[in-house]
């Protein structure tokens, strides 16, 4: 893979697009998801510091979509699917006020991306899973700039996002890489010895890959200290997340994977450390909350007062950190794999993992399965063969086989899981 002049996210940096004016137009890309209601609640608290233009959802939630619509104004609503329009627009009705205009309506699968390229300062893309590496590249390629909470986009399409960011366009809005970027705006690329990244263990901190055999779907979506979608808090169980996290780093700053670390630190305080040259090691810590990395990611350079909660330094507290646990967690050590290999092998890594997360939560994989069906399938695909010339299309083959495959050594073909108010595949979107 070939490296971009500068780091894709550097603190240094400034992308702006049309200007600062008062308030920042934004698009939210997955508003109905856990970033974007946030971000939705950060903008109602900021009127003056943000205008919301448009909102996309998959369309799982049309009554709040629409509930957004109204409280933000906003221009445009986009919904993946087009079988939702009728009740949306019935919704929206019911929002607004006799005889006042309703939003336009953008429908199917392309909505997002169409909306992610209309103009704006600046797309939240909130979207969860590959389905967001399109509304990814169309941002960027009609120069807004990307506060990107979707990692999956630059995980499979690392090369494509790479190839059209411009310095300082691409804001990380994922808790970590949102802390790495603070943190290496005290220093300089080459005063940067390590990044390290933390991770809260998820439900299962402390066993054996023994003691993993048997648990169940309800053991872990039990996050100790965050709220997300199902397909996410599985993930935090396996620590795949991790591993995400891990290749976003090195594409995100240009660091080589030897230089990344993972550490657990089961309060989430500290949300991901980066180590200097000369010994020191900056730390970026808030109490447990989405909406400061969200404030990061849509207001930098400045900083929007009271976004997220700060800590009562009032009240004792003890923060611990731990060595990762290798052999009950091989998601990290095969995303580290995955990374380097780079082409489609991040992406076959992830669409696998998607479908075995599916059979899991279904009941037709057990947890310790789940990484061994995805290491067969990663193994299975080789070593790509795309490398720097990776195209879209290439993405998707890579994607199309990887779940095939992993549905076929899962054995099984598992419906959308609901989980609270969501399904899984409402949770992507």
């Amino acid at each position: 893979m070939s490296e971009s002049p500068v780091p894709l996210a550097d603190p240094h940096l400034v992308f702006d697009p049309v200007g600062t004016d008062a308030a920042r137009d934004i698009v939210v890309l997955g508003s109905t998801g856990s970033i974007g209601t946030q971000a939705v609640d950060l903008v109602l608290r900021n009127p003056g510091r943000f205008r919301v233009m448009g909102l996309s959802a998959a369309g799982g939630r049309v009554a709040l979509l629409a509930e957004q619509a109204r409280r933000l104004r906003v221009r445009t609503v986009a919904v993946a699917r087009e079988d939702v329009v009728p009740a949306l627009r019935e919704a929206l009705r019911q929002e607004y006020g006799a005889g006042e205009p309703l939003p336009e309506i953008l429908a199917g699968p392309d909505a997002a991306t169409q909306l992610a390229a209309s103009p704006c300062h600046t797309v939240l893309n909130g979207i969860t899973g590959s389905i967001g590496l399109a509304p990814t590249l169309a941002a960027l390629e009609a120069g807004r700039t990307l506060a990107l909470a979707n990692k999956e986009s630059l995980i499979v399409g690392g090369p494509l996002v790479k190839a059209l960011a411009k310095p300082g366009q691409i804001i990380p809005v994922d808790s970590e890489h949102a802390a790495l970027f603070q943190a290496l705006a005290a220093g300089t690329r080459a005063d940067v010895r390590k990044l390290v990244v933390t991770a809260s263990g998820g439900p299962f901190r402390g066993r054996t890959k023994a003691d993993l055999a048997g648990v169940t779907p309800k053991d872990a979506l039990a996050h100790p200290t965050w709220a997300m979608g199902p397909v996410i808090t599985v993930n935090s169980a396996t620590l795949v997340n991790k591993g995400l996290e891990v290749i976003e780093a090195h594409l995100l700053y240009d660091i080589p994977f030897d230089r990344i670390e993972v550490v657990v630190h089961p309060q989430s305080y500290v949300h991901s450390m980066v180590e200097f040259t000369d010994g020191s090691t900056l730390a970026q810590a808030t109490p447990p909350d989405m909406r400061g990395p969200i404030a990061i990611g849509i207001g930098w350079p400045e900083r929007v007062p009271d976004a997220a909660p700060a800590f009562d330094w009032t009240k004792a507290s003890t923060w611990e950190f731990f060595p990762l646990d290798q052999e009950a967690f091989p998601s990290v050590g095969l995303a580290r794999h995955v990374g380097e290999l780079a082409g489609t092998a991040p992406a076959v890594f992830n669409a696998a993992n998607e479908e075995c997360v599916d059979a899991f939560l279904a009941g037709a994989l057990p947890f310790n399965g789940i990484m061994e069906t995805v290491t067969r399938v990663v193994t299975e695909h080789g070593t790509p063969s795309a490398g720097t010339s990776l195209t879209v299309a290439d993405v998707l083959e890579a994607e199309t086989w990887a779940r095939a495959r992993a549905r076929e050594l899962t054995a099984t073909t598992t419906p959308p899981v609901t989980t609270g108010n969501q399904t899984t595949a409402e949770a992507r979107a």
